[in-house]
């Protein structure tokens, strides 16, 4: 499993738009499984599943890659843009975005050995997937909710500023049967400006 996991993040960054669109379809479709068997739940509740835009909600998978494979990736995909990322995240990414609804959030450190999440991340797990977002109408409302009715603690008392101007909040969520790393997954809700 962590082989395929390489190997597409390695495609992400081939000259062959295929290439590249079968290696993201294989990282979203690994990211979105975990998290879907961890909040298969939520969709049960309505005021809940609402916030999160069921019957169709726009996730994307956020990949957490060394400095040199995101440059790779961003100059075989057109030089995306860069979000803007409070500095305090210590991060860098930017999006992808595929047929059938396919995005990916690819996330470097901003400095090598960095401390913040995605170079902690990096230095514990290596390449892979770090989070799954959930876009929400409101993050405050939605994290109440999974606190309250679900049991889960965010990891912020309230949602904070994201990238390009979001605003998020993370939860760790345990994926039933899961062992391992794929134990628990980091789910950001995220509310546009």
């Amino acid at each position: 499993m962590a082989h395929a996991m390489s190997s597409a993040i390695t495609n992400l960054s081939a000259a062959e738009k295929s290439t590249r669109m079968a290696a993201a379809s294989e990282i979203y479709v690994q990211g979105r499984g975990l998290a879907e068997r961890a909040v298969c739940r939520w969709w049960e509740d309505a005021e809940l599943s609402e916030l999160l835009l069921s019957p169709k909600p726009i996730v994307t998978v956020g990949v957490a890659v060394g400095r040199e494979t995101f440059a790779k990736i961003r100059a075989a995909n057109g030089q995306p843009g860069l979000a803007i990322v409070p500095q305090e995240q210590d991060a860098e990414e930017f999006e992808l975005h595929f047929a059938d609804g396919v995005e990916l959030d690819v996330l470097t450190g901003r400095e090598p050995g960095g401390q913040g999440a995605i170079a902690r991340f990096l230095a514990k797990f290596g390449e892979g997937v770090q989070q799954v977002e959930f876009r929400c109408l409101n993050v405050d409302r939605a994290m109440a909710i999974v606190h309250e009715r679900f049991g889960v603690t965010p990891i912020y008392p309230e949602a904070r500023p994201g990238a390009n101007d979001s605003k998020v909040n993370f939860v760790l969520v345990p994926v039933p049967g899961a062992a391992g790393k794929n134990a628990r997954v980091l789910i950001e809700l995220y509310e546009l400006p």
